[in-house]
């Protein structure tokens, strides 16, 4: 049997994948054919600017090792169905190496171990699995202290006026955004359930829920203080309601992310601050890993911090922070 003939399965294997693909995936996996290492990349979602972020750090770190990128989203936050699709695609492949921000942190364990059990080495970015070992490792910001700094702010800017807190959450059960909410409460220095808390209410990280959110919760408590947001966009949202009540400068909002629009909204004063991660680093990092992987054999492991800053322009004593100039310079999205 002469060469041709020996690759002419593994070519009929990628054409039926790029039937059921996207055009993304078809470019990369054609590609797959070469001798080269095969990275996967799989985020929540491609349109938030953050996995943007995320995507064009891999693509660059791709390119530096000389890697092909293999990518995938779900179509929305939460598309567990997408990523478990995502990975058996990407393991028929070859991808020696899949990074993978989960969208359902304990449904897409057992396609993990599915792809971990035929010899793929599986980094979480962002967001951890539950539990947190059916990765290989986790490239994150620390989200705990993330929340942590910016409850430290919230309560040192609000100083001895008593606090009546609203909490914008992501969703029930999600890892990255119960860590947030209790580094939150912990840096303000109280509990679950403490009566300062007057409202809580889920928003997927969307601006419009969080403005839906944001109204809900000033009909049930019109003197909220305080508002503490999973993200930015539904810090955006949270602000917009409170702008139509005509409450936006009685009310400190405290967000995470460090996206360039959530920066700026810092700097004009719409959010007092917001903990800054750096999705381009994980991914780096992840695709570096994935890399080294199929070239040695050699695995990372266990939890990679890629650092976390609190951006605002009003500084508290006793609070680090960065202004948002070192924000501006440092954010992702447009």
């Amino acid at each position: 049997m002469n060469q041709k003939t020996r690759r002419q399965p593994v070519a009929r294997r990628l054409a039926t994948l790029c039937v059921a693909a996207s055009a993304v995936w078809c470019a990369s996996a054609t590609l797959a054919v070469a001798d080269q290492p095969i990275v996967g990349l799989i985020t929540k979602t491609d349109t938030n600017p953050f996995f943007v972020k995320m995507r064009q750090g891999a693509e660059a770190a791709a390119q530096k090792d000389g890697a092909k990128l293999l990518t995938a989203a779900g179509k929305f936050d939460g598309d567990n169905a997408s990523q478990v699709t995502a990975i058996e695609n990407m393991i028929t492949a070859g991808a020696k190496a899949i990074l993978i921000t989960p969208s359902d942190t304990k449904a897409i364990v057992p396609s993990i171990k599915k792809a971990r059990d035929a010899g793929l080495m599986v980094i979480a970015l962002d967001t951890p699995t539950e539990p947190q070992d059916a990765t290989d490792a986790l490239f994150a910001t620390d989200n705990f202290k993330a929340g942590v700094l910016i409850g430290q702010y919230a309560k040192s800017a609000l100083g001895s006026k008593p606090a009546k807190i609203a909490t914008l959450d992501l969703a029930p059960g999600v890892s990255v955004g119960v860590l947030r909410h209790n580094g939150f409460l912990q840096g303000f220095g109280v509990k679950e359930g403490d009566p300062s808390i007057v409202c809580s209410q889920d928003t997927r990280g969307d601006q419009s829920k969080g403005q839906t959110a944001m109204e809900n919760c000033l009909q049930k408590s019109p003197d909220i203080n305080v508002v503490y947001t999973i993200n930015e966009p539904a810090a955006a949202g949270a602000y917009r309601a409170l702008k139509a009540a005509g409450k936006e400068k009685d009310v400190m909002i405290v967000s995470i992310d460090g996206g360039c629009e959530g920066v700026r909204n810092v700097k004009a004063g719409a959010i007092a601050a917001t903990s800054q991660q750096y999705p381009l680093k994980m991914a780096s990092l992840g695709v570096d890993a994935g890399a080294e992987y199929a070239k040695t054999g050699k695995k990372v492991s266990g939890y990679h911090d890629t650092g976390v800053t609190l951006i605002t322009d009003k500084a508290m004593n006793g609070v680090d922070s960065k202004d948002t100039k070192f924000g501006l310079a440092n954010c992702w999205g447009q």
